[in-house]
């Protein structure tokens, strides 16, 4: 079956090429991360001009499928992963619903001293948490720093095995994460953060804040998360 595109088509020329790409994208002709051919190459191939190649290359780069590098060329991007905030999800399940393998690598795991920000939304009678502190990865990548404070009753944690879901710990004992209060802003990595999130120094990561709550209202964790904005979206 020949490549070149059809002029006399009802679909612009460049639409019909975007459609060839975003095709060999999902079906792994270009994996993520993989540079596609050159302009020159993709107008020998399918027939068109280097106009028709730069408007489709430049369409697919505004939907966050392809990018380009100054100097090396165009390359796929490799997939975000997408929450969806009104559902309480844990960052395992979110991974897994998307085809993407999630990965854990523990920092801390131990009691400690909460903020009185913390300590009000917990409710707690004094400053005292369960802190767990973990790098959370998707297909290896690292893609968030997540720091979960807990209430003293939860000390039992410190114990499990935090290589896996929280969520999936805390449902084998009954308790079920049922709702959740967001508040997302902006923060710029400091260098232990960058070392950790493998960003530069100074890049902008989403800082997502939440309160959860269980099945009786009750206030569970709080959890404060620095998200690369370039691996991770959001949806309200």
């Amino acid at each position: 079956m020949t490549n070149r595109l059809i002029p006399t088509n009802a679909e612009p020329l460049y639409r019909q090429l975007m459609a060839r790409i975003r095709d060999d994208v999902s079906s792994g002709v270009y994996p993520a991360e993989s540079q596609i051919p050159s302009e020159q190459e993709m107008c020998a191939r399918y027939g068109v001009s280097r106009v028709t190649v730069r408007r489709a290359i430049s369409e697919l780069t505004d939907e966050g499928i392809l990018r380009k590098q100054q100097g090396k060329g165009t390359f796929v991007c490799t997939p975000k992963l997408c929450r969806d905030l009104r559902d309480i999800n844990s960052f395992h399940e979110c991974c897994r619903m998307q085809g993407v393998t999630p990965g854990t690598r523990l920092i801390h795991a131990q009691l400690s001293h909460a903020d009185e920000r913390t300590q009000r939304e917990l409710e707690l009678p004094d400053d005292r948490v369960v802190e767990i502190e973990r790098v959370r990865t998707a297909d290896g990548v690292p893609v968030m720093l997540e720091t979960n404070s807990f209430p003293l009753a939860y000390s039992d944690l410190l114990q499990a095995d935090l290589s896996q879901s929280l969520y999936a710990v805390l449902e084998g004992r009954g308790i079920t994460p049922k709702r959740g209060i967001h508040e997302i802003s902006l923060h710029y990595a400091t260098n232990a953060q960058a070392r950790l999130l493998e960003v530069d120094p100074g890049q902008a990561l989403l800082l997502l804040r939440e309160v959860v709550f269980d099945q009786h209202g009750r206030p569970l964790h709080t959890s404060h998360q620095l998200i690369r904005g370039d691996r991770f979206t959001f949806r309200i």
